[in-house]
C-alpha cells in the first residue's frame, strides 16, 4: 500500500568565516593543542562574527538547501529551526529564517533538545509531512554556542563552535516497504533527571540572564555511549535492518572518544562513520546536518543509500533517524 515518506531533496550548510584554533585557545586559557587533541579530537571551531546572528547562519544553510533541491522558498509551507541559542527570547528563530527566505505561508517554530535538536526536528517535520498537514519542510539546526561559553572554563569552551545545517523534505508517495526512500524511521528519547549533567547557569525564566554552559564530561561520556547505542538499536530493530546494511552513519559531533566508543560498541567500522568534529567542533543541534552536509560534498551519499543520524544533549535528550537517501 503506498504511503507517504518525507524524502531528502537538499542539504546546505554555513560556517562563519572566523577559525579559533587549538593554539589560538592555548592564548587565551590554560590549555594546549595537544591536551585538546588528546582529549577531543577537535583542531579548530568556527566562531559568528560580532553582529552575526543565529538566524542569519541558518538563513545561508537554507539557501544552500534549496539551491541545491531545486526548490523555491515560496513553495515551503513549514520551517523547524533546532537551536539553543536563538536570536531572541521570542520570537521563534524559524520565523526570523522564514522572513529571511521570503517565505510567508504555512508555519515555522523552533525546537529546543539542544544537542538533539536537528534529530527532534527532523521527527516533528517527518511526523507532519506524514499526516498530510504540510508538503515541503525545511529543518534547520543553527547555533552560537559561542555566546553562552564561559571562556574561563578550559573544560568547555575548547569543545563548542558555531554553524548551521539545514535538509528540504518533501511529501512523495512510496510503495511502503523497507526499500522506500526518504525517512524509514525516528526515535526520540528524553529524561530530565540528568539535567546537572548538562545545562546553562541562566534564563529569562531564572536569573533573568543568558547564563554559561556547565557541563560535567566525565558522566555526559559515560551516558552519551549507553543512551546513543540503544536508540540506534531500537531504530534499526523498528525498520528490520542490521548495523551492518547501514551506508553511512552520521553521527553528532560532540567528542572523538563518545564517537569511538559508540563505534565499538555496534560494531561500526570507521570507514562508514562521518567525523567533521576536527575542524567544526561541537556544533550543538547544526552538527549532524553539517556532517550531513560534508558527507553530501564528498560524494558520500549515494542515492540509494541508508544514512543513520543520531544525536544526544542537555536534559538529557537523545534520538536516531535512518533515511534512504
Amino acid at each position: 500500500m503506498a504511503i507517504i515518506r518525507s524524502v531528502i531533496r537538499g542539504v546546505g550548510a554555513y560556517l562563519p568565516k572566523r577559525i579559533l584554533t587549538n593554539d589560538d585557545l592555548a592564548r587565551m586559557v590554560d590549555t594546549t593543542n595537544e591536551w585538546i587533541m588528546e582529549r577531543t579530537g577537535i583542531e579548530q571551531r568556527h566562531i559568528a562574527a560580532d553582529g552575526e546572528l543565529t538566524s542569519d547562519l541558518g538563513i545561508a544553510a537554507s539557501r544552500q538547501a534549496l539551491v541545491r533541491a531545486g526548490i523555491d522558498p515560496v513553495d515551503i509551507d513549514l520551517v523547524v529551526c533546532a537551536t539553543a541559542t536563538p536570536d531572541r527570547t521570542f520570537p521563534a528563530t524559524a520565523t526570523r529564517i522564514q522572513a529571511g527566505l521570503g517565505i510567508s505561508k504555512g508555519a515555522a517554530f523552533d525546537v529546543q533538545a539542544v544537542c538533539s535538536g536537528f534529530i527532534y526536528a527532523l521527527a516533528v517535520a517527518d511526523n507532519f509531512i506524514r499526516a498530510g498537514q504540510f508538503k515541503r519542510a525545511l529543518v534547520v539546526g543553527a547555533e552560537t554556542f559561542s555566546r553562552i561559553l564561559d571562556w574561563n572554563d578550559r573544560g568547555t569552551c575548547v569543545l563548542f563552535g558555531d554553524g548551521a545545517g539545514a535538509v528540504v523534505l518533501e511529501a512523495q508517495s512510496q510503495l511502503g516497504t523497507r526499500e522506500d526512500r526518504g525517512i524509514l524511521a525516528t526515535r526520540i528519547r528524553s529524561d530530565g533527571r540528568f539535567e546537572e549533567l548538562l545545562y546553562v547557569d541562566g534564563g529569562p525564566g531564572s536569573t533573568k540572564t543568558t547564563g554559561h554552559l556547565r557541563m560535567n564530561g566525565r558522566e555526559v561520556f559515560r551516558h552519551a555511549v549507553q543512551k546513543i547505542s540503544g536508540v540506534i538499536e531500537e531504530t534499526l530493530v523498528s525498520t528490520g535492518y542490521a548495523p551492518d546494511e547501514i551506508d553511512l552513519y552520521v553521527p553528532h559531533q560532540a567528542n572523538k572518544r563518545i564517537l569511538d566508543g559508540i563505534a565499538k560498541k555496534l560494531g561500526i567500522p570507521t570507514a562508514k562513520v562521518m567525523i567533521t568534529l576536527a575542524r567544526h567542533g561541537n556544533t550543538s543541534a547544526a552538527s549532524v546536518p553539517l556532517a550531513l552536509n560534508q558527507a553530501f560534498e564528498e560524494h558520500r551519499l549515494r542515492e540509494g543509500g541508508l544514512v543513520l543520524m543520531e544525536a544526544m544533549g542537555g536534559g538529557f535528550t537523545w534520538g536516531a533517524a535512518l533515511a534512504r537517501w
